[in-house]
């Protein structure tokens, strides 16, 4: 896993944050229903509240793919932040805290700066690059880096270069300065730190879950539409 890509839900705001299970549940409902995927297609999800959800199934620790960036799900996870930020929207603290934290554990997994850049190889000519060609992009990207969509949003993505600084410190690696570049990764495994918010588990479809538990059952498509197709 070298990168991340960073999405939003498209679904509305305004949501207490006990309501976040069956919300995710009809993310669920609209992926595997309507567009036939075999699970949700985001790796993690995250509230408002900054609390984390385990998404796609098979084991947060584990390099699972997703189908979140059409193009470039291989070697890459997808946070989706739970909300639309469009321009103008405010971006909960709490929120980016918890996609920092959960950045920079993932990343931390392979040694991977989250200010730094990633070589990813394209299988989709729906993707902003032709199938085969090798794109270099950062190693925490918005979903408009890699396939076109305004997604994260404006003002999600105006967040991002605090959220990967904060990231790299969280790994414990030195702060940038406009006029430093990156300091060069330490040794495999010196930055892998666990978020301070753990991924919720996600019990099985149809089952009974408990509060805080994300379990597959309910509707909706996220970011209008616009999300890709699995490959």
């Amino acid at each position: 896993m070298v990168a991340v890509f960073l999405h939003h839900t498209d679904s509305p705001n305004d949501y207490a944050c006990a309501d976040a299970p069956r919300i995710i549940r009809g993310l669920y409902a609209g992926q595997t229903g309507a567009r036939h995927w075999d699970d949700i297609g985001y790796n993690f999800l995250v509230d408002r509240c900054g609390t984390i959800y385990e998404g796609r199934a098979g084991g947060v620790d584990r390099p699972v793919t997703g189908a979140h960036s059409q193009g470039f799900n291989h070697r890459t996870a997808g946070i989706a932040a739970l909300g639309t930020f469009t321009a103008g929207v405010p971006v909960p603290r709490a929120m980016t805290d918890a996609i920092a934290a959960l950045a920079a554990w993932k990343l931390g997994l392979a040694d991977i700066d989250p200010r730094g850049r990633a070589k990813l190889v394209s299988s989709s000519g729906q993707s902003r690059y032709r199938a085969g060609a090798t794109a270099t992009l950062p190693a925490l990207a918005g979903h408009d880096a890699g396939f076109h969509t305004s997604c994260p949003g404006a003002a999600l993505t105006a967040r991002l270069p605090a959220i990967r600084e904060r990231a790299a410190q969280l790994q414990g690696r030195p702060a940038t300065t406009p006029s430093r570049k990156p300091a060069a990764p330490h040794p495999l495994g010196t930055h892998s730190p666990r978020p301070s918010l753990r991924p919720t588990a996600v019990p099985s479809a149809g089952s009974e879950g408990s509060p805080g538990r994300a379990e597959p059952a309910g509707a909706g498509p996220a970011d209008g539409g616009k999300h890709e197709k699995q490959p």
